[in-house]
């Protein structure tokens, strides 16, 4: 029989449990985490990266009011944690964790990245840290990560997304945040983009993400498209629903677009009021598949493309 490791066979020790202050007159039940909590929340017993032995990689410590998460960091086989639905600020016990692939920390109230353990942690593949405190990236690092979850926090600017430290990111979720623009995020590899609910008033940069197929806009400030490039030439869906789009020279852009989008969301715009928008959008995009949450029809298709022929034919014939 092969050794089992110590992370698999666990003494239950007495925690500590304290009252802390949480907004105003508000108190709560905070605990540091004990070796009985973790014994309980453990699963997935796996053979070691050495095969010597065996191990839990797994760990569910959510809603359980800790505070502190010093006794984990000697559960270097964990693979998957989700500490979510604490009270947690300070991460850095996770520093020895080399081997997570799989973090959630949604629900705490960690203000920033900087001393945090993430440089330590290249394997990891998959986080979400949705509704804490952050304000900005500086000190966020992933090389390995594939999806990032920051929304529900009150990031400002982005400029740290840079392909050096994300080279494998593909879908970055940052909607609910306080960013009055998408510039900053330089990742060419990246495929979806969460942006809803912030207060974008600008499109800048988007031409590094020459890979994106999924932009998600809804409820900002927009006011015009400009911004979108050429270069984004796998976009597939675009979804501005929401914004202070008025007109359509506002969407002259679209027709600098790659002919890969396949469905757009205009709905709560200003420029929906009008009667003829559909066609004018379709005469910029003829190959839209959806526009809002209808289908086109065939009979708004052939109209687009017969009207396209006659701008044509007009520009043809002036001298």
């Amino acid at each position: 029989m092969s050794e089992v490791d110590e992370d698999a066979v666990l003494s239950d020790v007495e925690g500590g449990e304290e009252t802390h202050e949480e907004g105003v007159g508000e108190k709560v039940q905070v605990y540091n985490l004990t070796q009985e909590t973790i014994s309980q929340g453990l699963s997935l017993l796996c053979r070691t990266g050495n095969g010597l032995g065996h191990a839990f990689v797994k760990l569910d410590l959510k809603d359980k009011g800790l505070n502190d998460i010093a006794a984990i960091s000697s559960y270097i086989h964990l693979q998957f944690l989700d500490v979510s639905n604490n009270h947690l600020t300070d991460l850095s016990p996770l520093a020895s964790l080399t081997q997570l692939l799989w973090l959630k920390v949604d629900s705490n109230a960690v203000a920033c990245f900087k001393g945090q353990p993430f440089a330590q942690l290249t394997y990891l593949q998959w986080l979400s840290m949705a509704v804490n405190r952050l304000t900005d990236l500086d000190g966020l690092v992933g090389p390995a990560l594939e999806s990032l979850n920051l929304a529900g926090n009150g990031i400002q600017r982005v400029n740290s997304l840079q392909r050096g430290c994300f080279a494998n990111l593909i879908t970055l979720e940052l909607r609910g945040n306080h960013l009055d623009t998408t510039d900053g995020i330089n990742l060419p590899n990246l495929r979806q983009l969460y942006l809803a609910q912030n207060v974008i008033k600008h499109l800048e940069g988007l031409e590094r993400l020459e890979r994106l197929t999924t932009l998600h806009l809804r409820d900002n400030q927009l006011d015009t498209l400009a911004g979108l490039s050429p270069n984004m030439k796998c976009l597939q869906y675009l979804n501005v629903r929401g914004n202070a789009i008025l007109d359509e020279n506002a969407l002259q852009c679209l027709g600098l677009m790659s002919k890969t989008l396949r469905a757009l969301v205009l709905s709560e715009n200003p420029l929906v009021e009008t009667t003829d928008y559909r066609l004018s959008v379709l005469i910029l995009l003829p190959q839209l598949e959806r526009l809002d949450k209808d289908p086109v029809s065939p009979e708004e298709r052939a109209e687009a493309l017969e009207r396209i022929k006659e701008v044509k034919e007009e520009e043809i014939s002036e001298p």
